[in-house]
């Protein structure tokens, strides 16, 4: 571990002396840390990469560019490359059919993953697939669409959430990403009929067990960062309940746009429901906004604890998404993007990094995300970030001969060396996402093709020389599009946009004029990692009430609440319920650590067994309900078979409630997530759990073969030992 801890402030080091050098060089070629990458032109529009790891040959390709780079056209080619091998007629997965293949004309997510997964697949799609290959896509797409096998629970056509944390879907929500891909396919009749059941089915159930009418946010965790110890609290690892009951940007913000589209496809189809639906996004971008901006820091936090606890941690995928989709207005996302910290050799996927976690999510740099950030960037005329992206996507690219899966963030090397923290862990070549994130480099960010077809080039002004040399034009051919931008006359400013266009059938000509974007320059000198994160509190009763003591500064929460700063001891009233407290450290700059486990003080009601269960309410107002459990039908990690459960309540002079309840996978028994009823105080209460809806209900799972709730059918359950109940202060009951 010394040797270990010795590379990393090594690696920092570098940071402060490193110099951001442009992409391509003057001669045409990529040189980073004592690497180079060429690219020699062949005949007919093939190439030869000269590049660390020898040479590569690429054949030529069916969309083309032309400018003065053979390297950038070069690399256009490898893209298209790449994903001719990521296109296939089966796929597999040792954890679906035994590991055999299934016949699918399907895009596979890459080398080491030749398999078809909701948000790969859907992100890759969005990104640039849906105008390469569009009935490949769909047929992707439709992969990932299930009605119900299980007679039982309410039927329907649903999106797939893929194995996951604590057993999948609760716990992980994003399935909804799958819609920011079909809305670019919706001119097939018969997919978009299948989208339309699939995303009223899928709203619908998602409102009912994982959306939170209090805050107005859709629980769970977040997009695409699902390893949780990377960026959750290290404690996650074995009790995944804490992300089940939290709310990320990232998820909140794709079904913002699940919610925008439904609203779209019910105008066109005379449906009463598009006026909910929109009210419901509307809805939605407040609480995002509301929630999740931090105004000290200036930036959208990556996810809130339970409770809407505020989580000192931030993702670029998150942000660049509430930029791309206007959920930030021009001022927050300009503020946003300015304030998100970059690397010379790119922008991390989340920041602060952690010390104790190997390179993956931690320390990388994902470049599909960075061509989000790149769209973000466009979208508010961000220059300096434009050209950070754009540099970064391009040399990744050069230097490793294949679109990677990701990074190291210092060195964006496809491996370093540190012992327990070397990585990436798992790094694919020709990594789906990573080849649409560089074909869309090309075709939007270089090119300026829009979703729509219209041209609206946003071109850094470092990229002229290396692009054009001494040509007076560009061009791009595209599937029966060619568009060709002209160089300006000046270069007085950081960002060429169009000046004018002309339109002859299918090509268009731009005329670039040079402009200055006004943009704050990158913020380079962040700290690289955060605090480390304390123990859990110690408490101890006192005179004054709960004593908390914690040596150095820090921060005290209470249930979810910040109580203050804490720098040696605090004393906190005791409360008539139970009330849970979490440290955060504070290191500079104020920045605070993930927060520690929860150390929980206070009676509660324990009423032992399966259910049903009795209880007279001792007070007016609310009570949060939960159940000690065990759920051992697969590992912590993965799975579809987390236990989602349906609370009845039903207490004398009020209407009967039914809320969601989540047994996910466990690590011997543990605490399920909280439910919250409300009662008046004397009233006698009935309990019973009844049958909810999980991943394993679906049809498509009947392949699953990695784990239970697969082959042999649905597996919704969990052994309850206890239910367990504590009245919350300061309620009412109408």
């Amino acid at each position: 571990m010394r040797r270990a801890r010795i590379a990393l402030a090594c690696a920092a080091g570098l940071i402060a002396g490193a110099v951001q050098a442009q992409a391509i060089t003057a001669k045409g070629d990529v040189s980073w840390n004592g690497k180079t990458t060429s690219m020699s032109a062949q005949a007919e529009g093939s190439f030869v990469l000269h590049a660390p790891a020898g040479d590569r040959s690429i054949a030529a390709q069916k969309l083309r560019v032309h400018t003065a780079s053979p390297l950038f056209d070069g690399l256009f080619a490898m893209a298209q490359d790449d994903l001719g091998h990521d296109s296939v007629s089966a796929i597999k997965d040792g954890a679906y059919d035994h590991g055999r293949e299934i016949p699918c004309v399907c895009f596979a997510t890459g080398d080491k993953w030749p398999y078809v997964w909701t948000r790969d697949t859907s992100y890759s799609i969005d990104l640039s697939l849906w105008r390469i290959d569009p009935e490949r896509a769909r047929n992707s797409l439709r992969f990932k669409l299930s009605d119900v096998r299980e007679p039982s629970v309410p039927q329907g056509l649903y999106v797939m959430q893929d194995t996951g944390s604590g057993g999948s879907w609760p716990i992980s929500t994003d399935r909804v990403v799958w819609f920011l891909g079909a809305r670019h396919l919706l001119d097939d009749a018969s997919f978009a009929d299948d989208t339309w059941r699939a995303l009223k089915d899928t709203l619908a159930q998602d409102r009912l067990y994982v959306f939170d009418g209090r805050l107005g946010l859709y629980r769970g965790e977040t997009s695409f960062l699902d390893w949780r110890e990377q960026t959750y609290p290290a404690w996650t690892e074995k009790d995944v309940r804490y992300i089940g009951e939290s709310f990320a940007l990232s998820t909140n913000v794709l079904h913002y746009q699940a919610l925008q589209l439904a609203a779209q496809l019910a105008d066109k189809k005379h449906d009463a429901a598009a006026k909910d639906y929109r009210a419901q996004a509307d809805a939605l971008k407040q609480a995002i906004n509301a929630h999740f901006w931090r105004a000290d820091r200036g930036m959208y936090m990556s996810y809130l604890g339970p409770a809407a606890m505020p989580v000192d941690s931030y993702d670029l995928l998150g942000i660049a998404l509430a930029v791309t989709t206007g959920v930030a207005d021009t001022a927050r996302a300009r503020q946003a993007l300015a304030n998100y910290p970059a690397w010379p050799a790119g922008s991390p996927v989340i920041w602060p990094e952690r010390k104790d976690q190997p390179v993956y999510h931690n320390r990388a740099i994902w470049p599909f995300v960075s061509a989000y950030s790149l769209r973000a960037a466009r979208t508010v005329n961000d220059a300096p970030r434009i050209v950070h992206e754009m540099d970064s996507i391009l040399r990744g690219a050069a230097l490793a001969s294949y679109n990677m899966e990701n990074y190291e963030l210092v060195s964006q090397a496809v491996h370093v060396d540190e012992g327990k923290l070397s990585g990436p862990v798992v790094n694919s070549p020709r990594q789906l996402w990573s080849v649409a994130g560089y074909l869309d480099m090309v075709i939007t960010g270089v090119f300026g093709v829009g979703d729509d077809g219209r041209i609206d080039p946003k071109l850094p002004a470092s990229w002229v020389a290396p692009l054009f040399g001494d040509k007076p034009s560009i061009t791009l051919d595209l599937a029966g599009q060619r568009v060709t931008l002209v160089r300006p006359a000046k270069l007085d400013g950081d960002l060429l946009v169009a000046q004018s266009q002309q339109r002859k059938g299918n090509e268009t000509t731009v005329q670039l004029k040079a402009m200055h974007s006004g943009a704050k320059p990158l913020r380079m000198n962040a700290p690289l990692f955060g605090p480390e994160m304390p123990d859990a509190p110690v408490v101890a009763a006192s005179a004054k009430g709960w004593q908390i003591s914690f040596e150095g500064k820090g921060v005290l929460y209470l249930d979810g609440r910040r109580v203050g700063p804490i720098d040696g001891s605090l004393a906190v009233p005791k409360g008539t319920s139970r009330q849970c407290f979490q440290l955060t450290r504070v290191g500079d700059g104020g920045l605070e650590s993930l927060p520690s486990a929860a150390t929980c003080k206070g009676d509660e009601a324990r009423l032992a067994g399966a259910g049903p269960w009795e209880w007279k309410a001792t007070s007016d107002g609310d009570t949060n309900v939960s159940f000690d459990y065990m759920n051992n039908h697969g590992p912590i990690q993965t799975g579809v078979t987390a236990a989602v459960k349906l609370l009845d309540v039903s207490c004398d002079g009020a209407a009967p409630q039914r809320i969601p309840v989540v047994m996910p996978h466990s690590v011997g028994t543990q605490r399920s997530t909280t439910a919250t009823f409300s009662a008046r105080a004397g009233a006698l209460c009935r309990f019973r759990l009844d049958q909810g809806f999980n991943m394993s209900d679906l049809r498509h799972n009947a392949h699953y073969t990695g784990e239970q709730g697969g082959a042999t059918g649905p597996v919704n359950d969990a052994s309850v030992e206890a239910m367990l109940l504590s009245p919350l202060p300061g309620t009412s009951t109408p």
